[in-house]
């Protein structure tokens, strides 16, 4: 379970870091003065001591446990330059190292902190209460609808459960995600959407924890677990983000080692070699403690996670959950989509798309028949058709309401793979698969599924019905095309007609349409495929081809469990558009890690050619190390502004 904290403050002395940093600030610039003034030596000498002590200690320790591990860790060997200085007499040049690398282990800090801020602040967001309902008199109907008196408790948000009943009074946030039973209200959750309007609400609506209601009174039925909620999801698969790395990462931290190594001899060399020739023992020490302190990758070590974290940090504010900083940076390598079609570019539910009756039958009096018959099936299709039908108007030609317009119906039998039948108004009607009712031979052309009504036996009519397109859709598949080269390929367990059908709504081309795929066979579909194929889907059938492609993405709300857990990011929202502009922000996120490489090693190798082959002064070389690894540190934030999502 997610822990509902509050945001890390990131004010830069609420960390322990800066604080020890400005300990050490403040003691040298005290001794600074007074060591140019004349002032006594062992007033000045214990200020620099203070500094010493407080700036270097933290990385000291943290360098020698890396060394009791048999690493040998760059804060160890910024500490024994230091020394190094001090121990020839330049005490105020290694004080000012340790000053400047405690400044940067502060910037450092707050740069992670940062990070992990614009995801946890979500969790500020959800009420730490929430007010619970109970009945005192009337019992609660099987719809959910208020008893005669309830009595209200206030209770720890996170201690509610599924089921739960609870108030979201005018200007309160929701306290859990869960569907509106009562009332109604305007609902800001750009928060959790990113929409820019209050989004009204009403009976039957869904409603996530975080988001603000406005100012109608909701009585709200808890459908997940506080730690399920969209938000917590979000928190939850980020820090665990946080906590992978990257292979550019990982290239870095294996070379890191031997690079330190190297560069201890190195700096061993650099001190040796001109001393042999008759070099004084200060300058050739001073040498080689200036080469030890620009050599080392501080800033190569920090080029890449912040970044990459910065980039999966955006990417969850606007609904995109990435599970790992190695998805983040996969996703930037894709160079051909494919999807799966039902319940990804479509909704995944049926709706009635057309009425065809036979003479003697009007389009309302056939779907009100069909309606009427189907109302007790569970069955989707009988679903869409009551649904639809409960959608014509409730007024008759003068203007007067109308009761429901469904009908009683007897004698109900539903059998499974046929259809159903019963009897309305006395006339027997059934409606279901025109092959199992006799009517295959007369199917009418349709994209999607015929349903045949049979009055009295007697062919009334045919109900066409289909998957509507989800809207975004096309523009989704648009936007992806232009950011890969290969076209994309719609792989779909549905039928060639319904698949090509499909394609050309979306705008994807037939000759990438593969259907009538079992599951091994669109994983098989996948690596077909070739290069590094990003797969779209939603479903059971779907987890394989999820498995086996380069990046797996699945839709958040329309997705099964095994597709959530199998894919590499999530789209919370089931909103397509979101999904280009992952992969946008995760090619950015690349590009900044190249930057921030070529930005470090420049500055090493200036400033190693300069110490080698002139005199690079102490102080000099310090401000330019550490000044590289603050500059690519901030670099590497850039991503978690709003403008990195949109652009």
């Amino acid at each position: 379970m997610v822990a509902l904290v509050q945001p890390a403050d990131t004010r830069l002395l609420a960390l322990p870091e800066a604080r020890w940093a400005a300990v050490s600030t403040a003691a040298f610039l005290l001794a600074l003065p007074l060591q140019l003034l004349g002032a006594t030596a062992w007033l000045w000498g214990l200020l620099y001591a203070a500094a010493y002590l407080a700036g270097g200690w933290e990385p000291a320790l943290e360098g020698l446990r890396a060394l009791r591990a048999k690493t040998l860790d760059v804060d160890l060997l910024m500490i024994v330059a230091a020394l190094g200085a001090a121990s020839i007499g330049q005490v105020m040049d290694g004080a000012l190292l340790i000053v400047i690398f405690a400044t940067s282990g502060a910037m450092e800090a707050l740069a992670t902190a940062r990070t992990e801020d614009s995801v946890r602040g979500l969790l500020g967001l959800a009420p730490p209460t929430a007010t619970r309902l109970h009945p005192v008199s009337g019992a609660e109907g099987a719809d959910g609808a208020q008893g005669a008196e309830e009595r209200e408790e206030t209770v720890a948000a996170d201690s509610l459960a599924i089921g739960d009943v609870i108030l979201v009074r005018p200007g309160e946030r929701v306290g859990a995600d869960g569907r509106v039973l009562d009332g109604a209200s305007d609902i800001d959750q750009a928060t959790i959407t990113g929409e820019p309007l209050p989004v009204p609400k009403a009976v039957g609506d869904e409603v996530f924890a975080g988001t603000l209601n406005g100012t109608g009174a909701l009585r709200v039925r808890v459908e997940r677990d506080p730690s399920d909620t969209v938000i917590a999801r979000v928190v939850a698969l980020v820090e665990e983000a946080s906590r992978t790395k990257a292979p550019t990462q990982l290239f870095v931290e294996r070379i890191e080692h031997r690079y330190a190594l190297g560069m201890v001899a190195a700096t061993v060399l650099v001190f040796a070699v001109p001393l042999a020739f008759g070099a004084d023992l200060t300058g050739a020490l001073l040498r080689a403690m200036t080469f030890m302190i620009v050599a080392s990758p501080c800033a190569v070590v920090l080029a890449t996670m912040p970044p990459l974290l910065s980039a999966i940090a955006n990417a969850g504010r606007h609904g995109v959950l990435i599970k790992s900083a190695v998805v983040m940076e996969r996703l930037g390598q894709t160079d051909r989509i494919a999807y799966d079609k039902t319940g990804t570019l479509t909704e995944g539910t049926p709706h009635l798309t057309k009425i065809l009756p036979e003479p003697g039958f009007s389009e309302n009096e056939l779907l009100l028949l069909a309606a009427s018959a189907e109302h007790r099936s569970e069955h989707p299709l009988a679903r869409a058709i009551v649904a639809a039908a409960q959608d014509l108007p409730r007024e008759d030609a003068c203007g007067k309401p109308l009761a429901n317009p469904l009908q009683e119906a007897y004698d109900f039998r539903s059998a499974p793979g046929c259809g159903v039948t019963a009897t309305v108004a006395g006339r027997e009607v059934a409606v279901g698969s025109p092959e199992r009712l006799g009517e295959g031979a007369a199917v009418p052309d349709t994209d999607g599924t015929a349903v045949v009504v049979r009055v009295d036996g007697v062919r009334a009519g045919w109900l066409l019905l289909a998957d509507r397109i989800r809207p975004g859709a096309p523009a989704a598949v648009s936007a992806l095309n232009r950011l890969t080269t290969a076209p994309p390929a719609l792989l779909t367990g549905d039928n060639p007609r319904a698949a090509h059908a499909m394609a050309g709504r979306t705008g994807l081309a037939s000759e990438g349409v593969r259907a009538g795929l079992l599951p091994h066979e669109k994983a098989e579909a996948v690596r077909d495929l070739g290069g590094r194929v990003l797969f779209v889907g939603d479903g059971v059938n779907d987890a394989p081809a999820l498995a086996a492609a380069h990046t797996g993405v699945a839709m958040g709300r329309a997705g099964s469990d095994l597709a959530l857990e199998t894919a590499d990011a999530v789209l919370v929202h089931d909103d397509l558009t979101a999904l280009p502009k992952a992969v946008a922000l995760s090619r950015r996120a690349r590009r900044l890690v190249v930057q921030n490489l070529c930005l470090a090693g420049a500055f090493i190798g200036v400033l190693v050619v300069w110490d080698l082959v002139g005199h690079l002064p102490l102080p000099l070389g310090v401000a330019g190390h550490e000044g590289s690894t603050i500059l690519v540190g901030l670099n590497g934030l850039r991503l978690l502004r709003e403008s990195a999502w949109r652009d």
